[in-house]
């Protein structure tokens, strides 16, 4: 059975603060987002030095996706029970030689090891920092998400330019294996602040607030096991749509250089000896991470599903405008920015979901097992999409695709998602209250 959520307002423990452990976990987060948002700037060089397809290539980019989606309720479960500090010191050496390691391949097979084994490290602390602000804000919880998450979308953008310099002056392969030993050490540094709370912890005045927010976000009164979530109509739902989205997300961030080269818009340059591609990685990661906790921060006022509404029909809009203007410089950064700040709040909205309808106390494990469906769309993002790209010689059937499941989603968030969500928190309730009953009573 499901245990009551902790509702004790205490202190933080002695010299621990909570947003201190909000920082911390951002750096880290920081850290290993050019393992993902960088990669296209990787595909092109890699094609030409082993020897092989796009198709073939982005295997090694589906792996590392599906090793730091799939593994992670494992990995969650490990840090529910360890705590993240040492969980994600371990991951900070797997991030370091996931990139080290790629940069020293010499065939697609040690490629293909080497990036899955970065993918097992992201895989610690992209769950381990989001739950950690799942248990320490529940008060806050989609804005500090959010900005837990933002780091993993916007933490290229301060890096992308100087990495694709030295690709340029001293080849791929260096720079692989130079950012690759100064992302692990960052990783490792920043796992050494992190620690969770008190499982009776909450913050001041927690339970007013809950009364407060209850009409707008809709919390639960107990915490479910992952074995009890896996029941419930909610996370099937959510998992679906998280899906879907993550499809539609990652095929612009896996295939971003490819389609540009086909449509011709790679190399034009635009401003200040940039050209439209690195340009639009610079533009898309700084989207990518605002969105996350300004849609955390939205969802926080009126409601996870109204937002996810709003989020995705925009992100289907952005799509359908990319695919009409993609031949434009200008607008093909506009474009993909635009795409980049409606899919990046998936990751802010969907982990604030979980929390709300399944309580903190598995919170990591409970993301984790949602966040598998990543895994699950990377699979079509990458070589199904670069695949089916070659085989119609045009990108427009996979854009149409990503408009589908983006429409899709957007109204099964409030025709599907929010009753069903609504269902499993007034079930929640009932077992409290039956919990709560003298056995006596309920045994009659």
């Amino acid at each position: 059975m499901g245990v009551p959520a902790a509702s004790i307002s205490t202190p933080e423990p002695r010299g621990v603060n909570r947003w201190v452990q909000l920082f911390a976990g951002v750096i880290a987060t920081m850290a290993i987002s050019n393992l993902q948002y960088a990669w296209i700037l990787f595909t092109k060089p890699l094609t030409e030095s082993l020897h092989a397809s796009l198709a073939l290539i982005q295997v090694a980019f589906s792996a590392f996706i599906v090793a730091g989606t799939w593994l992670v309720p494992l990995e969650g479960y490990l840090v529910d029970r360890l705590g993240p500090r040492r969980m994600l010191a371990v991951s900070g050496v797997l991030v370091g030689l996931g990139w080290i390691g790629a940069g020293r391949a010499t065939t697609v097979r040690e490629l293909i090891f080497w990036y899955t084994l970065g993918g097992v490290g992201v895989g610690v602390v992209a769950s381990g920092t989001v739950g950690n602000a799942l248990k320490w804000f529940p008060d806050h919880r989609g804005l500090c998400v959010g900005l837990t998450a933002a780091a993993y979308g916007g933490g290229t953008a301060l890096t992308v330019a100087r990495i694709a310099k030295m690709i340029d002056r001293s080849g791929y392969a260096h720079t692989l294996v130079t950012w690759g030993i100064i992302q692990g050490i960052t990783v490792i540094l920043a796992a050494l602040v992190l620690v969770k709370p008190p499982v009776s912890w909450a913050p001041p005045g927690w339970k007013e607030k809950q009364a407060q927010i209850k009409p707008k976000v809709r919390t639960s009164s107990v915490d479910l096991t992952p074995r009890q979530m896996l029941r419930t109509r909610s996370f099937w739902v959510i998992y679906l749509m998280m899906t879907m989205v993550a499809f539609s997300g990652l095929v612009v961030t896996a295939q971003l250089s490819p389609i540009a080269k086909f449509y011709n818009v790679d190399k034009v340059i635009v401003v200040f000896g940039m050209s439209a591609l690195v340009l639009a990685i610079e533009v898309d990661q700084v989207l990518n991470g605002f969105s996350r906790p300004f849609w955390g921060w939205v969802s926080d006022h009126i409601g996870r599903e109204n937002t996810m509404f709003v989020a995705f029909s925009l992100e289907a809009l952005a799509v359908f405008g990319l695919l009409q203007l993609i031949h434009r410089p200008v607008w093909f950064i506009l474009m993909s920015g635009l795409c980049f700040f409606a899919w990046g709040e998936i990751f802010s909205l969907f982990p604030s979901i979980t929390g709300d309808l399944f309580g903190k106390t598995w919170a990591t494990t409970n993301y984790g097992i949602v966040y598998t469906s990543k895994g699950l769309a990377s699979i079509f993002a990458g070589p199904v999409a670069a695949l089916a790209s070659t085989k119609t010689a045009s990108w427009v059937p996979v854009f149409w695709a990503m408009i589908a499941c983006d429409l899709l989603a957007a109204f099964m968030a409030l025709l599907w998602l929010k009753p069903v969500a609504a269902h499993t928190i007034a079930r929640a309730e009932m077992m409290l209250a039956v919990q709560a009953q003298p056995r006596a009573d309920w045994e009659r």
